[in-house]
């Protein structure tokens, strides 16, 4: 079934911190309809755990390739976990 919900693992690397890409994620991440957090990471790096159908986490994925206009990134890791039940998207400080 296509509609099942997946759970994403990502990691952003590159310059991905103070560049708005927490509160772009979050934006994103909304827009498409999928729950779960955003966090910078202290190795410079941002963190996401997303949820929602896979064909959306793809999508984010995509986005997160790109990231705001001010973010160079470098690299994108991709792993499933299983599903948390987030009830939101928010950004984690």
């Amino acid at each position: 079934m296509s509609s099942e919900k997946k759970h994403y693992d990502i990691c952003v690397y590159g310059k991905v911190q103070g560049v708005w890409y927490r509160a772009s994620t979050q934006a994103q991440a909304r827009s498409l309809g999928l729950t779960g957090f955003v966090q910078n990471m202290a190795d410079g790096s941002v963190y996401i755990e997303a949820e929602g159908p896979k064909k959306q986490l793809d999508a984010l994925v995509s986005w997160c390739h790109e990231g705001p206009p001010l973010a160079q990134v470098s690299r994108v890791d991709v792993k499933e976990g299983p599903v948390k039940g987030f009830t939101h998207f928010k950004v984690r400080r």
